[in-house]
């Protein structure tokens, strides 16, 4: 089974805007971690950016739209990849890349849970990958009907079983 790391909207916009995501700190901890892991493995590394349309606060290019700083995403061995919609696969070539590495199983980290973590694990698992959540590597904001804590809780009961395998991060290739 051959691995890749999957990592979501981990932008400056999202990560630094005027609403901090849950614990942004540890999770940006613990996804730099894994991907010092995914590269002592020699796993690939598939970095998503959510794209607004020209206008929009994350339009291509703005500073808003740029990784996150304190990410270790190297752009001349990672892949980096727009995307519009909360899925990862639609209206991207993620699912052809992927296969043409032969991919089967994804770990997927990064932004905001009930959006874009959410949706990718459903379509990745619909598409026929085998779809691992590291439970601490995912963060989202508050909400005006639940803490972000919650949603993040929420999503790691719904999703695990029948849509993913809800791990610690530090049981992903340790």
């Amino acid at each position: 089974m051959t691995d890749a790391l999957l990592i979501i909207d981990m932008q400056t916009g999202l990560y630094d805007g005027p609403e901090k995501p849950y614990e942004r700190e540890r999770v940006l901890a613990t996804i730099n971690q894994l991907i010092q892991r995914a590269r002592h493995s020699d796993t690939p590394i598939f970095v998503a950016r959510h794209t607004g349309p020209a206008g929009s606060p994350i339009e291509a290019g703005s500073a808003p739209w740029q990784l996150w700083h304190g990410l270790h995403v190297d752009e001349s061995r990672d892949l980096l990849f727009n995307k519009t919609r909360p899925s990862c696969f639609l209206g991207t070539d993620l699912q052809r890349q992927l296969s043409a590495a032969q991919v089967s199983q994804l770990v997927i980290v990064g932004m905001k849970t009930q959006f874009c973590i959410d949706t990718t694990c459903r379509v990745a698992m619909e598409l026929g990958f085998q779809v691992v959540l590291p439970e601490d590597g995912h963060t989202c904001m508050d909400t005006v009907a639940l803490k972000a804590e919650a949603i993040i809780e929420h999503h790691n009961a719904t999703l695990a079983g029948p849509v993913v395998k809800r791990v610690k991060a530090m049981d992903v290739w340790n």
